[in-house]
């Protein structure tokens, strides 16, 4: 299995952002956001875009960090995945940067997502 993080695998252009955001789904998570959108039929691979503000975190060395470490998660599961549009963003300051804490709910949020959700009765 191919385990690169290829430009196909990657959200790029604003369109693509704004498509997602404007869907108004999303997970929460302790410190990472996850906004998501079902992609088109026939297609069968999911996309990820990461926004790390730099409002939360001054350093560019930090904001870097933030989307390696979720980068890396994402292109470890990505053959698990349905085909969805992703968009992860930082939701609070991390204090301190842990990249096992961010990880982790990034984990987190992806399980949340595979989960299936219960109907409701109307």
């Amino acid at each position: 299995m191919n385990q690169t993080f290829a430009r196909r695998y990657r959200l790029t252009k604003t369109d693509e952002f704004s498509s997602v955001f404007g869907f108004r789904k999303a997970i929460r998570g302790k410190l990472l956001m996850l906004h998501y959108q079902p992609r088109p039929a026939g297609v069968d691979e999911a996309r990820l875009g990461v926004v790390v503000a730099k409002k939360l975190l001054k350093r560019a060395v930090d904001r870097n960090r933030v989307k390696r470490v979720v980068r890396e998660q994402f292109r470890c599961r990505r053959a698990g995945l349905p085909a969805y549009d992703l968009i992860v963003r930082l939701a609070v300051k991390p204090v301190p940067l842990d990249a096992g804490l961010l990880a982790s709910d990034f984990v987190a949020l992806l399980e949340k997502l595979l989960r299936p959700r219960p109907r409701r009765e109307e």
